[in-house]
């Protein structure tokens, strides 16, 4: 390259595939050429490296058009064993020269982004020498004296120190817990036992968290190997849980999972076991490769997106000597870090494993994955831990919309009450429900099977209360002898614990702990980044964005797809981003004459342009007048017949369904600390007002705390960090030079 010439940036996927990686590979692409970088991708991983020539090919706007909603990778990848020897090193660096790329993206695992790291930090005395041997000129070393590189972590098993998740895990856990769902029904048809086996080598995070989406009743992992004797272990707790009611058994075993001795746990030893304790004759299910298979889910869509243009900027911005960097998230934000103590305190973690100190891989995994071993292991005992019944009750109240997630919600706080002593109870119907005094005492088998149920089988209601009622809810408190509640929903569900709160002094009744949990599609609450059901919701209006853009490929056609949200931009904003939308219209921006005088000639320009399909979501709150019809109509009308254009309301369809994985594990986190907060408030005899936050090591902060975070006149939080993908969707939208 001579100088003034535009950076070259190299990317390729590398080891295993995951679902989400062409989602990074298309967001690279295009924040590249937006930075004015040209950008190579390198077919088939670090065995094309080695090998150039074709495998190292220029990338354009288009060529990564339509790539979005694939599983694998496009761009293909392959382990290499050429990369081990230096041979091979000094080969990649003289086909990466020969190219003029001196910044490299590579998503993959810890191996191959290891061998990312060794080639920077050898990157100089492989120039040399290739100097030396007249394989390459002085010029071209001297102009590419380094090489700037970032790694994005694409892997199913979740296993990579210094993200919260690694690209692909969201999509297998989708796939692994439809197939539980799908195996649970057959299962308990026939009141048969199930052993599932899941992917995840050294790391536990598929199976635990499986285990726990799917309500299954034992898990083995590869950083808690049962003790001696697991098996008569095994037999009993699962046989308490059929006596409570349950009609299958379902286990989860990870494919790395071994005993205290170091031999492995299969699904045929266990199957052994069971039929020799028992003459139960389980059946056996390996997952295989179906778990990295698939489309991305929405997650998988967006928090690769994101991470992508953030490596772009990364490798651009980075000095000559900059160590490279680890791009991955934490609590749904891009989190940088170094890659070589990343890496090193991954691989530590199998030698923990490998010694047999097991408590410290468990908290090498970090704490959420440790405090949800324990939510786990609480859940499927089948008897309380508590010597004995606390005499004290707590209610359990649905309020508002309804939000997938909501049973899973009320069966992991059920269990987790029952488990510390106490009786449980639901308010059905919401409000309404608790003024007309209608309470059901639950038992540990009320709940069994909720965990993979949408609906709110304990019943909720658009409904705030008002000064009017507190009597009646007053009232029924006493009757019913309630001494804590635990409420979940959205905003009518903020807004009547606040009322309550205000109005103790009056109601006595109120003087009783409460615990606030946000439930919630419109994800519109304060101090928690994910409402439950704002993750199924999403994943729907991606679902239906897929759908319709399948259904216009045989035609140009444009759509104009409404989400729900009231006055909160999450649905619109990251559904277009994980759905790769052209434009999307939000509550907090509203819409403008000024702007569809912009937006219009895009449109048409992009059609004259010879694209076939575009996208434009909107939220339901954008715009009192420029409504999805109008925008439509609009739309066609300035097309003057080059193209078509239809509406899409998604409406309701985005509050049923069957929760996702993450809304069944982060119901389950949030009840667990509920009861929890409630457990210590009635110990300590203490009637404090709690709310979730994910700013509290407790999780739960004072009422008052969470609600200043509240932009009461707009039903949305006051900070709302999705805004953050703005600038990443106007950047992938639309290409450079476009309005």
């Amino acid at each position: 390259m001579t100088n003034g010439a535009k950076p070259r940036i190299g990317i390729m996927t590398s080891g295993g595939d995951a679902q989400g990686m062409n989602a990074a590979v298309r967001a690279i692409v295009r924040a590249g050429i937006h930075a004015e970088a040209e950008v190579f991708a390198i077919g088939e991983g670090w065995q094309g490296a080695y090998e150039g020539g074709a495998h190292i090919r220029r990338m354009t706007w288009s060529t990564v058009s339509g790539i979005l909603n694939k599983g694998g990778t496009v761009i293909g990848t392959a382990r290499s064993q050429a990369m081990r020897a230096e041979d091979g090193q000094r080969q990649v660096v003289r086909n990466l020269v020969e190219h003029g790329i001196d910044r490299l993206i590579v998503i993959g695992g810890d191996g191959s982004l290891t061998g990312a790291r060794v080639l920077s930090l050898e990157w100089q005395r492989y120039l040399g020498e290739l100097v030396e041997r007249g394989e390459l000129s002085a010029e071209q070393a001297a102009a590419h004296p380094s090489l700037r590189m970032a790694g994005l972590v694409g892997s199913i098993d979740n296993d990579m120190v210094g993200t919260d998740m690694t690209i692909g895990t969201d999509s297998a856990l989708h796939r692994i817990t439809e197939a539980i769902d799908a195996i649970s029904s057959t299962a308990e048809s026939h009141r048969r036992t199930f052993i599932v086996e899941v992917m995840g080598r050294n790391c536990g995070y598929l199976a635990l968290m499986s285990a726990i989406a799917g309500g299954a009743d034992y898990v083995f992992l590869p950083e808690s190997p049962p003790r001696d004797g697991w098996e008569d272990r095994m037999v009993e707790v699962l046989g308490r849980a059929r006596d409570a009611g349950r009609r299958d058994s379902i286990l989860i075993v990870a494919e790395g999972a071994k005993d205290r001795q170091g031999e492995s746990i299969t699904a045929e030893r266990i199957h052994q076991a069971l039929e020799e304790r028992t003459g139960d004759n389980a059946r056996i299910t390996i997952l295989g490769h179906v778990q990295r298979g698939g489309k991305p889910s929405a997650y998988d869509r967006w928090m690769a997106t994101a991470c992508g243009v953030e490596a772009v900027r990364q490798v651009l911005d980075a000095d000559h000597d900059a160590e490279p960097v680890l791009v991955g998230v934490h609590r749904n934000k891009v989190h940088m870090e170094p890659l070589l103590p990343a890496v090193e305190r991954t691989r530590a973690i199998a030698q923990l494993i490998a010694d047999g100190r097991y408590e410290d891989a468990i908290a090498s995994r970090g704490h959420g994955f440790e405090s949800m071993i324990k939510i786990y292991r609480t859940l499927n005992e089948a008897r309380p831990s508590a010597s004995e019944p606390r005499g004290k009750r707590i209610a359990i109240m649905n309020v508002g919309a309804l939000a997938p997630g909501m049973n899973q919600l009320a069966r992991v706080a059920v269990r987790t009450g029952i488990d510390r002593g106490f009786d449980m109870l639901a308010v059905i119907g919401g409000v309404p429900g608790l003024m007309e005094g209608n309470v059901r005492e639950l038992d540990w088998s009320s709940v069994e099977g909720m965990a993979s149920t949408g609906g709110a089988d304990f019943g909720t209601r658009r409904y705030i209360a008002n000064e009017t009622d507190l009597y009646s809810m007053a009232r029924q408190l006493e009757d019913h002898k309630i001494d804590a509640l635990l409420v979940s929903g959205g905003y009518h569900a903020y807004a009547t614990v606040a009322l309550m709160e205000s109005e103790r002094r009056r109601y006595p009744a109120f003087n009783i702990p409460i615990a606030l949990l946000p439930a919630s599609i419109d994800n519109n609450l304060p101090c928690w980044e994910m409402a439950v059901g704002s993750d199924t919701a999403l994943n729907t209006v991606v679902d239906d964005i897929d759908m319709v853009r399948m259904s216009a490929s045989a035609s140009k056609r444009a759509f104009v797809v409404e989400t729900m949200g009231r006055t909160c931009g999450f649905l619109p904003l990251v559904g277009g981003v994980a759905g790769g939308a052209e434009k999307a219209y939000l509550p907090e921006t509203g819409i403008t004459l000024e702007q569809l005088n912009r937006d219009i000639p895009a449109l048409v320009d992009a059609f004259d342009s010879g694209r076939s399909f575009y996208l434009t979501v909107m939220g339901e709150g954008a715009s009192e007048h420029y409504t999805c019809e109008m925008i439509r109509r609009m739309f066609e009308a300035e097309g003057k017949g080059r193209y078509t254009v239809r509406q899409m309301v998604i409406g309701h369809a985005q509050q049923g369904g069957i929760p996702t994985p993450f809304d069944r594990i982060n119901a389950t986190r949030l009840a667990s600390q509920a009861v929890a907060y409630l457990d210590a408030q009635v110990t300590d005899g203490k009637a404090e007002y709690g709310a979730a936050s994910s700013s509290d090591p407790s999780l739960i902060a004072p009422l008052r705390h969470v609600l200043e975070e509240m932009d009461w006149d707009n039903q949305r939080p006051s900070t709302q960090w999705w805004t953050d993908l703005r600038p990443v969707f106007d950047q992938l939208s639309r290409r450079p030079g476009q309005e």
